[in-house]
């Protein structure tokens, strides 16, 4: 079941027969349902998280640019194949599909993936599978003597709310897990 919050702002009373009205503009439409005659702004899966690691920014850009990889370490990447590669102004953008799976469970979705070296920075766009919209981003910010904070942002919400029962709770763990599995990746590559 997913997780509701009332919504919050200045509430109008409504009119004969209507409903009551918030005048906030501060949610957006496809979040909002009903529940028992009340509006509710359902939470979509989203994770943020910010990390100081013993790594320089460039090091841990490499790390996480290296999509191929990611089925060696990642959890629940069963496989991950690039279908195209460009560059263009010191950027490079992938295209790639990955399959993630769970017990019985696989799906595989295809994402465009700006590695912008200069900026220390990654930005995942989503294209196909089976997700509504997926929004990913990494951020490396200097720290001073070789170390930096890794910022990990993910938001994403499943076109099937069946699928989203089946695999939300265990994706929200993973997700929860990346940012410590790449920790883990860089320990094992750059020694801590």
């Amino acid at each position: 079941m997913p997780s509701f919050r009332p919504m919050s702002g200045r509430w109008t009373a409504p009119a004969e027969g209507g409903w009551p009205v918030c005048e906030s503009a501060a949610f957006d439409v496809r979040h909002l349902v009903s529940q028992r005659g009340f509006l509710y702004l359902q939470r979509m899966p989203q994770f943020e998280t910010r990390r100081p690691v013993p790594h320089s920014p460039e090091q841990m850009y490499a790390l996480v640019a290296d999509v191929e990889r990611y089925p060696e370490f990642l959890p629940l990447c069963e496989g991950l194949a690039v279908r195209s590669r460009k560059e263009r102004d010191g950027k490079e953008l992938l295209v790639a599909d990955m399959t993630v799976g769970y017990k019985a469970i696989r799906e595989t979705f295809t994402t465009q993936v700006l590695l912008n070296p200069g900026d220390t920075a990654i930005d995942v766009k989503y294209l196909d599978g089976p997700f509504r919209y997926l929004d990913n981003r990494w951020r490396f910010e200097p720290l001073g003597e070789g170390r930096c904070n890794v910022h990990f942002f993910i938001d994403y919400e499943f076109k099937s709310r069946i699928l989203g029962a089946l695999m939300g709770s265990m994706f929200d763990r993973a997700f929860h897990m990346f940012s410590e599995a790449f920790e883990k990746r860089a320990e094992t590559i750059y020694g801590s």
